[in-house]
């Protein structure tokens, strides 16, 4: 072999290697979707939002396509404000999630329209505890608030994780505690009575909130997902035959779905097909995930199916934008979303708390049908 084959064979082999190597280092940053039952809690941030692909004549309509729209339609007559705030995951081991939520709600104290309700978006909680909750409540309590909503997320049953002495303790797993205890604590403090789902009517617009209803201590097979009963997604069913005059409906959920077809596994909604085929005959249909807490300046938030699905960033623990993250330099990121309705149009915006601004690259509106 001469030296000169001898160098480029060297050459590929080398390139080949670090591929395989840049490959190894880049699957697990990725994160893997587990569909069965965990041995511990799995962290949403490892879960990317991913967009359904549409039909073509279907296809998601871009934030850049909506802004143009949103000067060619006129206001209208403003009905309906709101906000929804989700993934707080208020804690008593760090102070960071209280001090973000402060400042969401400082500004939205002084929005300057009036807001008609706020809806936490799941996680409220990081352990599901009644010590998170009574945290919770006392920073609700110093501010003058509209009416309060809204549904469970996973981590609002991670109770069953914490041992007797305050520990996390996974071989014990569920510690001698309940998931039905975590439901009655969200029930309790939300003021639900018979079940951790509701809805409400305000303004002739309709938001239905609907909840996670078991996790690892009754339903090992769940995972992280949304497992929602034939009871909820009957109770769903019935909601929505109030839409056949295409009525305006805000459907609250806190794990994404699944792609197109599927249903989902850990980190999803669970009975992804009974729900979109129960939206699917209705029109003016706008569906608010959370979950991912993904930042609000990086594309991929919307989706259009039958409905419109807009994935919610995080008041808590918002994720830095990739391109900018330094992990020398804190997060101050706290985001939400500010959805209001007119009588010809839905406009949906997403809001960085920290400062106090808009943030351009969240920025969508819907003309109603």
């Amino acid at each position: 072999m001469t030296r000169r084959k001898f160098l480029k064979r060297l050459i590929v082999m080398i390139i080949t290697l670090l591929g395989a190597f840049s490959l190894k280092i880049w699957l697990p940053q990725r994160g893997m979707q587990q569909s069965g039952p965990v041995s511990g809690p799995l962290e949403a941030e490892s879960i990317p939002f991913q967009p359904q692909v549409a039909p073509e004549s279907d296809k998601p309509v871009t934030s850049d396509k909506l802004a143009k729209l949103d000067k060619s339609i006129p206001d209208g007559v403003l009905q309906f404000s709101m906000f929804l705030l989700s993934d707080i995951h208020i804690s008593v081991y760090e102070n960071t999630s209280t001090n973000k939520l402060n400042k969401a709600l400082s500004d939205i104290s002084k929005f300057d329209s009036k807001v008609d309700t706020i809806v936490f978006g799941g996680d409220l909680t990081d352990y599901g505890r009644d010590v998170e909750y009574n945290r919770l409540k006392s920073v609700l309590n110093g501010y003058k608030l509209p009416p309060l909503y809204g549904n469970m997320g996973n981590h609002d049953y991670y109770d069953i994780w914490i041992d007797r002495n305050g520990g996390f303790n996974t071989k014990k797993m569920p510690n001698g505690k309940k998931d039905v205890t975590s439901r009655d604590r969200f029930q309790k403090f939300i003021g639900y009575k018979d079940q951790p789902y509701q809805d409400i009517w305000i303004n002739d617009v309709h938001l239905i909130m609907l909840s996670q209803e078991a996790y690892l201590e009754e339903r090992p097979e769940v995972g992280e997902g949304a497992w929602y009963s034939d009871a909820q997604l009957e109770w769903l069913s019935h909601k929505m035959l109030e839409h056949q005059t295409g009525k305006p409906a805000l459907i609250f959920i806190h794990q994404p779905l699944p792609i197109l077809g599927s249903d989902g596994g850990s980190h999803q909604l669970i009975r992804a097909t009974d729900f979109r085929n129960i939206l699917k005959p209705y029109k003016n249909v706008f569906v608010f995930s959370g979950h991912t807490h993904r930042n609000f300046k990086e594309n991929g938030h919307y989706s259009k199916e039958s409905f419109h699905w807009i994935s919610n960033a995080s008041v808590g623990r918002t994720l830095p934008v990739h391109a900018e993250y330094d992990a020398l330099k804190p997060n101050n990121d706290a985001q939400g979303c500010c959805i209001q309705i007119y009588t010809n149009k839905v406009v949906v915006r997403g809001r960085e708390f920290s400062n106090q601004s808009w943030i351009k690259n969240a920025n969508w509106t819907f003309p109603l049908e």
